[in-house]
């Protein structure tokens, strides 16, 4: 097969994250990941084998929903190199693309038309000490390309919340690219994040799962 790639899964749904949650979205989730976070909530992209795919059968299958949001997510998507043929196509056949990473991997070869929504895993996760801090700077140079790019901490714990305090502060990621704080259902009040970013006057934006709102009894195919 020319240029495959490893799927876990594709479907149509409402992106439930980053600052374009709410709109519609086609989602290309790849198969495979290099980290094991104590709260994953996509373990079946690495318990299960994906389904290999020629980039051209993606691509007809994404042009069934024109004019809306395309994100390619995982697992980790940037494990596959053929990612990136896959990014260029689809931004040469005008669509505005996202792509999600656990920010341990170089974003040196992302197309800089994507956007980059990356995560900086906090303590509780178990993977904090993988995260690749050098992308901040190809983050600061995709920013002068014109690229539109994000950060994500995803937080258990207050204490994750001070430790993502302190990288915010200790990085000046106010000056980078808009910063998320996301918390994890059951794990921390999503109220109590709020009353946290208030209280230290972060500029950064609290983020529910839109997803898990809409559909809290699916963990597929939204």
């Amino acid at each position: 097969m020319i240029d495959p790639l490893f799927i876990s899964e594709l479907f149509y749904s409402i992106q439930g994250e980053s600052t374009w949650a709410g709109l519609p979205c086609a989602f290309i989730r790849l198969s495979g990941c290099n980290l094991r976070c104590r709260y994953c909530d996509a373990s079946y992209t690495w318990e299960e084998p994906g389904t290999e795919m020629a980039i051209r059968d993606i691509l007809d299958w994404v042009v069934k929903y024109p004019g809306v949001l395309t994100e390619i997510t995982g697992g980790e998507p940037l494990l596959q190199d053929n990612i990136h043929l896959l990014t260029e196509l689809l931004i040469d056949n005008g669509h505005k693309v996202l792509i999600e990473t656990n920010g341990t991997i170089s974003l040196e070869n992302v197309h800089p038309q994507a956007t980059v929504i990356m995560d900086i895993k906090c303590p509780e996760s178990g993977m904090h000490d993988k995260v690749n801090l050098h992308n901040l700077d190809l983050l600061a140079r995709r920013k002068e390309q014109g690229s539109r790019d994000e950060l994500k901490f995803v937080l258990s714990s207050e204490q994750d919340f001070h430790w993502a305090l302190e990288t915010f502060r200790e990085h000046r990621l106010d000056q980078l690219v808009p910063v998320l704080f996301s918390p994890i259902t059951g794990l921390i009040d999503p109220r109590h994040l709020a009353e946290l970013i208030l209280a230290y006057q972060l500029p950064v934006r609290i983020q529910l799962q839109l997803h898990t709102l809409l559909w809290p009894n699916r963990n597929r195919g939204v």
